[in-house]
């Protein structure tokens, strides 16, 4: 799947533009000429990016805002299609696509991270509490048994977790 950007502009005469960021990237451009086929679009699918014309941005900034906030994983990129070259647009747009994958690789760290965290206090509580129920007077034989098991059980999911933190 390759990835795709959304440029919101009313400009003609983007051909030159459109072919470098394909050839340059690889990336897929789909055109919205307002703000309502831009949000429409961006209802539709996911986007890697979102090019904002300047001129239309400069002309209603609060639609801007809408679609900034409405972009989703997309990373906003406001470039002045008047004046850019289609080399340089692509340069900024190759820089927030890096951005981007910077910020997903972070994210995905620190996910992992806190589900790392979440997981070894869940297994370490585990294994406290049973603890504690093997400790309990009177507990059945069998009761004994099982929650002998699950201390058996808890532990080894402890060592592993160490294991493979370290």
């Amino acid at each position: 799947m390759s990835l795709a950007a959304l440029m919101m502009t009313a400009a003609e005469g983007l051909e030159p533009c459109l072919a470098e960021l394909r050839q340059q990237l690889g990336l897929e451009v789909e055109l919205a000429s307002s703000r309502r086929a831009a949000l429409r679009a961006l209802s539709r699918r996911e986007y890697a990016v979102l090019l904002l014309d300047q001129a239309m941005v400069e002309a209603d900034p609060e639609d801007a805002d809408l679609l900034w906030k409405q972009a989703g994983l997309a990373i906003p990129v406001q470039v002045n299609l008047a004046l850019s070259s289609p080399a340089r647009i692509a340069r900024e747009v190759r820089a927030a696509l890096v951005r981007r994958e910077q910020e997903m690789a972070l994210s995905l760290r620190a996910a992992a991270a806190a589900m790392d965290t979440e997981i070894k206090n869940a297994v370490t509580a585990l294994l406290l509490q049973s603890q504690l129920a093997l400790s309990v007077e009177g507990l059945a034989p069998e009761a004994r048994e099982k929650v002998a098991t699950v201390v058996q059980l808890a532990a080894g999911l402890r060592g592993k977790l160490e294991t493979a933190q370290a």
